[in-house]
């Protein structure tokens, strides 16, 4: 209910107590005339005075007041409670009000509509820069994994180039080895025109023991046989080295018993004058 109507409902009592006391005024207006018209009542004469007993039994006694009927109240004309009009405004206002939530209702909709488009356009972007990023970043692996593969095939060319250069090396120095060397120690034998020596001996010995290897044009399984051969030459040698090793041994050892018992017979020979015992004079 709206504040007008509020405020008419409570003009409505102060209203009717208007006209009720208009009613009373009017009533006592009627009267009026009707007490003045009437003659006054004559005076008692004077009497004789009563008994006291007698003056109290025969005083009136009081009256009860009028109490006027009641009457409803009348509305004046001027004045009436027009409630169509009344039903009419609250009709207005609640359909105002009405209206009002409906606008807002809708507003709120769109709003909300609105929102939510621009929240799948803010998923649909997010999803298409993860794509992107996700084609950069297998882009990037990809060129990574083919600069590794790219990278171990070259070091793998230069190791298997650098391997072969340094057998190639290897072999050009044993073939020059074999040979030169014999020719190399003839002729620094015949600049220095000296007594050989045990070492000169050994190295001489070797050289002419030692053959070029010519394995140039061999294969690898000639390859394989030539290197049998000379393990097994090796093994021979060995052999023949740990021989001489013990032989060299045992000698050394008879030489030492020998010695000391010449030095044993010289110490109990009487007269013996100096001589030369193992290298040593006496």
């Amino acid at each position: 209910m709206s504040d007008a109507e509020e405020q008419e409902y409570e003009e409505q009592p102060e209203e009717e107590e208007a006209a009720e006391e208009e009613e009373e005024g009017e009533a006592l207006d009627s009267a009026a005339p009707q007490i003045l018209a009437s003659p006054p009542a004559p005076s008692p004469a004077p009497e004789e005075p009563e008994p006291v007993a007698e003056r109290e039994e025969e005083r009136p006694k009081p009256s009860r007041p009028v109490v006027p009927p009641l009457i409803p109240p009348k509305i004046p004309e001027g004045e009436r409670v027009d409630f169509d009009d009344i039903h009419r405004k609250r009709m207005e206002k609640d359909l105002l009000e009405l209206q009002t939530l409906i606008d807002v209702h809708f507003e709120q909709r769109k709003k909300e509509e609105e929102e939510l488009v621009a929240l799948k356009e803010r998923i649909e972007r997010r999803r298409s820069e993860r794509a992107e990023q996700q084609r950069f970043r297998t882009e990037k692996e990809r060129e990574r994994q083919a600069k590794l593969v790219e990278e171990k095939m070259r070091k793998e060319e230069e190791e298997a180039k650098k391997r072969a250069e340094d057998d190639a090396k290897k072999k050009k120095v044993l073939s020059n080895i074999g040979a030169h060397f014999g020719g190399y120690l003839v002729k620094a034998e015949q600049k220095r025109g000296k007594r050989q020596t045990g070492r000169e001996a050994k190295v001489r010995v070797l050289s002419e023991r030692k053959k070029a290897l010519n394995i140039d044009h061999m294969g690898e399984e000639q390859l394989r046989e030539k290197a049998q051969e000379l393990s097994d030459w090796i093994h021979h040698l060995e052999s023949e080295k740990f021989d001489l090793m013990e032989k060299m041994k045992q000698q050394k050892y008879e030489i030492n018993v020998l010695y000391n018992r010449i030095s044993h017979a010289q110490k109990f020979r009487k007269g013996a004058g100096k001589g030369r015992v193992g290298g040593r004079w006496k």
